[in-house]
């Protein structure tokens, strides 16, 4: 029997992974085998979410939209375009030069680390949208959550170079979410430019363009020199009358989260674009476990609106909390329609918000480090902004030393110093003041705060935290010793190493060297340790145990497996 679940908005692997009780790599497997590779905290749109669900046997459905069904009268609306490409291949100087030529254009945010958002009016009849994602690899949830957002992607290409990571990326993402893309060959001006190379090369890959043969509409351009930017300007005009996007001013609003916001004079902001209806000041809107009352709306001046239409980029104010950029938000005429509308989800929801609750729990923050007490960065983040945040947390995701305790926007404050205190931890606040209250705190119990503009800074200091650790004079403290005798292959585990303890005993989740022949040839982290194929923490002194060793297989018979911690 096929069984129902209902959301207000898209969700990733792992809260897909709470609701259905699934395995994400399971889930992950299946979007692999429909020719689609996700992140963990990557959201799928909704025809992936309902394939996958299927298979589980799950029925998916987005409960109120804030459409109303009956025949309105329908009008055209501007199209909102995203520009995905690689670092340094001219997405962000093909911006510059659009704008520049233009009669006016309206700008709110910018193009730094978050997601800019551009309004270009290139003629009476015609405005265009642009949304500007930043190209460092840490971006990549903002850059797919941008392309939920838009309409048409333009997906920039240099023609001197290759078809680079964040190239196969962008195309994957417009792909995924199912929006036009047009390719922007740049570069053109340059010597070794090859464009007919790039096309050879999307060929590859079943992507052509019209003048193979194919569907995807391109033009080769100089954003340097502006050399075929009014053409390419033509094909999204072009694209975008293809589309036919409409909107009626009788529909309740919806849209998507640009960017959210906090701070001491506003509270809760975010950026908006709408896609249907027309927000109001006085409505109510609700985005995922949020809602509250629109009490201002600012346009890209600084004006305050009564009201806007779709595909403007605005600032509204009247949140209880910050969304993630990308989150649908609907809106509603009355409160009690839109907390009933809540209480409902919340209802549906149980399961995955009280696992939610569970990872931050006391309980699991202390268990883990028990488990990896002076291996791990314990890591308080203070951001600007839930995109900066999601950008940080997206470049920590593969470095296992570091256990986040805490990421909140917002700037630092002695709450944070107090939190850092009972986990021992640092906190790095990115484009945030500190207060002078947690200074004050943090200098008195030896709490260490680094603020940073810049990812690259934060990144690099943290690993330079792990190199200076490294080579510091740390004290090891032994557990025990056991040798090898066998060693086989379990599917699930991997290779796993028969042993004997020779003296003390074996911790599970220590860390461990690995000795042969009296030299140490490796140093990492005991991952499994079994005793009669049961799962234990420790192994005494004579007994037999199975271990496996993570990220390391090249074991030999006679090898010395020594369990310690870090003191």
């Amino acid at each position: 029997m096929t069984k129902k679940i209902k959301l207000l908005k898209l969700i990733n692997l792992k809260e897909l992974e709470l609701i259905l009780n699934v395995p994400k790599e399971k889930l992950r497997t299946r979007c692999s085998s429909l020719g689609i590779k996700v992140s963990c905290s990557q959201r799928l749109d909704y025809e992936l979410l309902t394939l996958v669900a299927s298979e589980f046997g799950y029925e998916v459905e987005l409960i109120e939209k804030g459409i109303r069904t009956k025949k309105k009268e329908m009008i055209s609306r501007d199209p909102v375009i995203i520009l995905l490409g690689h670092v340094d291949h001219g997405k962000t100087s093909l911006l510059d030069y659009i704008k520049r030529s233009q009669v006016n254009y309206e700008e709110y945010g910018g193009i730094t680390q978050n997601i800019g958002v551009y309004k270009v009016n290139i003629n009476k009849k015609n405005s265009l949208t642009f949304i500007d994602t930043p190209g460092h690899e840490a971006f990549m949830a903002m850059r797919y959550r941008g392309t939920q957002i838009t309409d048409i992607a333009i997906i920039v290409i240099a023609t001197d170079e290759d078809i680079m990571p964040h190239t196969n990326e962008a195309i994957n993402n417009a792909q995924a979410v199912g929006i036009p893309i047009i390719f922007a060959f740049n570069k053109i001006d340059t010597n070794t430019s090859d464009p007919e190379k790039i096309m050879r090369k999307l060929a590859e890959r079943n992507i052509l363009v019209e003048e193979w043969g194919g569907a995807y509409q391109s033009q080769e351009i100089s954003a340097k020199y502006g050399i075929g930017i009014d053409k390419l300007i033509e094909k999204i005009i072009l694209e975008a009358e293809l589309l036919n996007l409409k909107y009626s001013k009788e529909n309740l609003a919806v849209g998507s989260i640009i960017e959210s916001s906090l701070n001491k004079e506003n509270g809760y902001t975010a950026t908006i674009i709408i896609k249907d209806g027309i927000l109001f000041v006085g409505d109510y809107i609700l985005v995922g476990k949020l809602f509250g009352k629109v009490i201002k709306i600012i346009d890209e001046r600084g004006n305050q609106l009564k009201y806007v239409l779709p595909s403007r980029p605005v600032l509204i104010f009247g949140l209880n909390g910050a969304p993630a950029s990308g989150e649908i938000f609907n809106s509603y005429k009355t409160e009690k329609e839109v907390k009933n509308i809540f209480n409902k989800f919340k209802k549906e929801q149980e399961p995955l918000i009280l696992a939610e609750q569970e990872k931050i729990s006391f309980h699991k923050l202390e268990e883990q480090e028990q488990q990896e007490q002076q291996e791990q960065l314990n890591l308080i983040i203070k951001a600007d902004l839930n995109g900066s945040i999601e950008a940080i947390t997206e470049s920590l995701e593969n470095n296992n030393k570091v256990n986040l305790i805490s990421k909140r926007i917002g700037n630092i404050n002695e709450s944070d110093v107090l939190l850092a205190y009972t986990y021992k931890a640092m906190i790095v606040g990115f484009k945030v003041k500190i207060s002078d209250e947690a200074k004050k705190l943090a200098n008195k119990n030896n709490i260490v705060i680094k603020s940073y503009n810049i990812i690259y800074k934060l990144e690099n200091k943290i690993n330079e935290f792990f190199r200076t650790r490294k080579n510091s004079n740390i004290k090891d403290f032994l557990y025990g010793r056991a040798k090898v005798t066998n060693f086989f292959t379990l599917r699930k585990i991997g290779i796993v190493a028969g042993c004997l303890v020779l003296e003390g005993k074996i911790v599970r989740n220590s860390t461990i060297k690995l000795k042969r022949d009296d030299k140490i040839i490796y140093v990492g982290k005991l991952n499994s340790l079994k005793n009669l194929k049961k799962d234990v923490n420790i192994v005494k002194q004579g007994s037999e145990c199975g271990i496996n060793i993570k990220k390391f297989k090249k074991l030999k018979i006679g090898d010395i497996i020594e369990s310690y911690r870090i003191i």
